[in-house]
Order: C-alpha cells, then sequence, then structure tokens
C-alpha cells in the first residue's frame, strides 16, 4: 500500500535532483555515476510521481487523463470550463508539463534505480533492475503514445562522460521495438527465487507479479502495434502465449497493476484530493457513456456514476458551452463515490483489458485461442474488478463477438483509465462515437486530438533534433496528426 513519508523522501529527492528538473536538457541523469541514495527510497517515489501523473494531478490545466482523455472519451463532460479540455483546448501547461514530469521524476528516477541496482552497481539487484525497467518502458509507452516520435535511446544520456544534452528523437516503431525487447530483459531479470526488494508500493515486493505485469504490457504493445508489424507482433504474441511458465500473464484482478492509495497526504487519490479536498464539481457523466450502459442494461453504471436526484443515471453532451452545460447540474449525475474515495485506486493495467486485448488478437487472428472466451472472460473480470456480478442475460444481449464489440466493451472496461482509451480510440477508430451536439463548439477545428504538441522547452534546448522529429511524425506538431499505429 501506498504508506510512505512522501514529503520527507520528496525533500530529499529534489535536493538531488535539483539540477535536473527545470529544462529537459538539465533533466537528464549521468546513468554512469548515480546518486548513492538505493534504490528502496528512489522506488516509492518514482512509483508514486508517475502513476499520479499518469492518473490525476491535482494541478489544474495540465490534467491529461481527468480534463482531457476523460473527457475526449466521454467518459466525463464539464459543466463548467470547457475548454479547460472538453472542447479540446488545452493549455500550454498540458503538452509542457506532462512531458516534463514523465521524463523529470519518473524516467531520471528509474533510471537511477537500474544503473545503481545493475551489474557491477552499488546496491546490485536484478530485481530491483527488473522493476525499474517495467516501469521505465510502461513511461516511455506513455511519452510516445501521447506525443509520438520522443527522444529514447539518448534521452537520459545528458551527463555522462560524453554528455548529450540535444537526444536525438526515435521513431515510433523504433520506440516500440525497443520498449518490447526491454519488457523481455526485465521478465529475465525478475526472479521469484532472488533478492527481496523494498520500497514496491505497487505489488509489495511480488516478484511473480511483477513478471505478469510484464508480460502482459508486452502483450499490449505488441497489440497495439499488430497492423504495422504482423510478423513480428504475432512472433512476440505466440512466445508470450506458449510458454506461461517463462511468460506468466495476469490470471485474476489480482495481479492488476493497481496502485492502492491511502487516507494520508499526500498518498490520497488524486481525484479525491481534486474534488473533495479542493471541493471541485466541475464534472458529470457524459450522456455518451450513460446512455449507452444504460441501453444495455449495464450496472458498471452504479459505480462510474451517482444517479441523480431523480434515482436516475444521465448525462449530458461535451462540448457544450459554459451557459449551456451549467443548465443540467440538476439532472447529470456525477462522478461515482468509488472514484472519489481517498484510497480509490489508481490503475494502471487490469486482467479484464489483458482478456479484450487477447479477445482482439484472436478476432483478427495475430493469435490461436477462442476469442468468445477471451472476451466474455474480460467482461467478467471488469464487473469482477467492482464487485459487480455480470447481470443475468448481458452475456447473451452483447452475443457474438466482433472487433467492434471487442473495443466498445474496452472503452466500457477502461473507464478511469481514459489515456489507454484514447489511444485504442486513435489506434482503431473505435467504438464509434455519437454525433457531436448542435449546441457543442469545438476546438481543434473539431477534431478530437490525436497527440499533444511538443513542449515549449524542447522548441528552445533542442530545436534541431525536434525538427528531425517532428519529420519523424509525418505531420506538422498540432493535435490533428496522426501517429503511426493507426489503423486506418
Amino acid at each position: 500500500m501506498k504508506k510512505i513519508n512522501i514529503s520527507a523522501l520528496l525533500v530529499v529527492l529534489l535536493t538531488l535532483a535539483g539540477a535536473c528538473t527545470k529544462d529537459f536538457d538539465k533533466m537528464n541523469v549521468d546513468p554512469n555515476s548515480p546518486t548513492s541514495i538505493s534504490p528502496q527510497y528512489l522506488l516509492p517515489y518514482a512509483l508514486e510521481t508517475s502513476i499520479d501523473r499518469y492518473w490525476g494531478v491535482r494541478t489544474r490545466f495540465e490534467r491529461l487523463n481527468l480534463d482531457g482523455a476523460m473527457c475526449w472519451m466521454q467518459y466525463l463532460t464539464r459543466n463548467i470550463y470547457s475548454n479547460e479540455g472538453d472542447n479540446y483546448e488545452v493549455s500550454v501547461g498540458f503538452y509542457n508539463n506532462n512531458w516534463r514530469a514523465f521524463f523529470n521524476d519518473s524516467q531520471v528516477n528509474y533510471q537511477r534505480i537500474i544503473n545503481l541496482a545493475g551489474p557491477g552497481g552499488k546496491f546490485e539487484n536484478a530485481n530491483y533492475e527488473g522493476v525499474a525497467l517495467v516501469m521505465r518502458s510502461w513511461v516511455f509507452s506513455l511519452l510516445t503514445d501521447v506525443y509520438g516520435p520522443i527522444p529514447y535511446t539518448e534521452s537520459l544520456k545528458g551527463t555522462t562522460d560524453t554528455p548529450n544534452y540535444v537526444p536525438a528523437y526515435d521513431s515510433m516503431d523504433k520506440v516500440y521495438a525497443g520498449l518490447l525487447n526491454d519488457l523481455k530483459v526485465a521478465n529475465e531479470k525478475l526472479s521469484t527465487t532472488g533478492p527481496a526488494i523494498a520500497g514496491d508500493i505497487l505489488y509489495n515486493g511480488n516478484i511473480l507479479r511483477w513478471k505478469r505485469f510484464a508480460n502482459s504490457l508486452r502483450l499490449r504493445l505488441a497489440n497495439r502495434q499488430a497492423v504495422k508489424k504482423p510478423a513480428e507482433s504475432k512472433a512476440i504474441m505466440a512466445e508470450i502465449l506458449g510458454d506461461p511458465v517463462k511468460y506468466p500473464i495476469f490470471t485474476s484482478n489480482a495481479d492488476n497493476a493497481s496502485l492502492v492509495n491511502s487516507t494520508v497526504l499526500p498518498s490520497n487519490n488524486e481525484w479525491h484530493q481534486v474534488m473533495i479536498q479542493d471541493g471541485r464539481t466541475d464534472w458529470n457523466i457524459s450522456s455518451t457513456l450513460a446512455d449507452k450502459l444504460n441501453a444495455l442494461g449495464d450496472t458498471r453504471i452504479t459505480v462510474y456514476a451517482n444517479p441523480n436526484k431523480d434515482g436516475k443515471y444521465l448525462g449530458h453532451p461535451n462540448g457544450l458551452p459554459d451557459a449551456v452545460a451549467t443548465t443540467f447540474l440538476g439532472t447529470s449525475s456525477v462522478l461515482g463515490n468509488y472514484f472519489t474515495q481517498a484510497t480509490a485506486p489508481s490503475v494502471i493495467m487490469t486482467f479484464a483489458e489483458l482478456n479484450l486485448i487477447l479477445a482482439e488478437a484472436a478476432v483478427d487472428g495475430d493469435i490461436t485461442g477462442n476469442a468468445q472466451t477471451f472476451f466474455e472472460r474480460g467482461i467478467t473480470a471488469s464487473f469482477d474488478q467492482y464487485g459487480l456480478k455480470v447481470p443475468d442475460g448481458y452475456l447473451t444481449r452483447i452475443g457474438t463477438v466482433t472487433k467492434e464489440k471487442v473495443m466498445e466493451q474496452k472503452w466500457i472496461a477502461l473507464f478511469g483509465q481514459a489515456i489507454e482509451a484514447w489511444t485504442e480510440y486513435r489506434r482503431t477508430g473505435l467504438p464509434v462515437l455519437p454525433a457531436k451536439d448542435p449546441r457543442a463548439v469545438f476546438a481543434n477545428d473539431g477534431v478530437l486530438p490525436t497527440r499533444l504538441k511538443y513542449p515549449n522547452s524542447e522548441y528552445s534546448l533542442n530545436e534541431v533534433k525536434l525538427k528531425e522529429g517532428i519529420g519523424l511524425l509525418g505531420g506538422a506538431d498540432d493535435m490533428k496528426s496522426k501517429l503511426w499505429w493507426v489503423e486506418k
């Protein structure tokens, strides 16, 4: 559980990292001469800051998941301040500060652990190294899926013996190749008979579950690139699924990569901090989500939302101007209490998502296995995640598995993990979202954002390499250029 004195640790770490917190060229760490603080203290800080940044982050104008993706994927909508993400308008802090935080608070510290715990390191321990490699891979996958081409192979070499303050950008396919390989290496380094680790606030030192996460994440990335690299992706998935002893994957919701938050600040659920501690009531449930779940008789709506004063689960459309959106305050449901508790988990990946990935791969012919079985197992796991039973007749109403049904159920199951849902929607164009309300007013030429712009710091500190990266993107540095894994 997330019960550590993060405040005290933060002071120590920020003091140590003081020279690498302002700008990107100063964010890079010397991989040959890391600080002497041990991995057991670096790990909880890196885990908490990276997962909090992904899940919510308390700071206004840079909440990528809550203000951006949760609205873009029409889980939530705004009843005021629609220009803070809901209408596709974002602040400079959105793309500047998420880049900075993921590289600085996450990658720098995961890299420190890798160097300290790796062969010949001061605190040599292959399990620490493997854990940090898994998490570094997860964060790099977020960065490339949000921005496109990124500094990857040269990104953490700012103050080595041959310093590089202007790291080159790697294409997304190269980043994916590196991440898929790194996750395989991580699985090999992680050993259930190896040395114990401390400070693990995600899995409490359970190395088998870290191995399951590493391989499940590898399946996510292999499936995501399958249309672009079919032979390679099929081989990776066959390798993992063909040897469950060597490559274990999630087997139940107990394996979910899910950070359990605490009642002690600052280790609360970030959404609790925003909506309860800060008293923000800016969000309602989107009518897209409410209408779909009501039509399906899907009881997950009782967890995702609170009923309105009439006992109904209703929402309102996205992108409405404030004067129109506020008229729905008396009828639109708000976010469910489950998600605003201080102890509500911050979720990275679930057993439900894994099975829906396998269902899609089976439908696409990328793996052998029964797509219907994976599909129904994924749906059941999603209900079970919230202590619910699949309603009688639900699976019959859903019917025979198709790609469209898989992606719709994945969208429902990914509630809360909206960055993932956004990525899957950008990749497949599914589920099909309803036509925009005629009263809605959208920025970005009405285009649901396809990526975030690169931060201003890259234009001022790394412009030459940035321009090369934009060339790899294949479009303008805006929120309309499509990323590499797009299927259509």
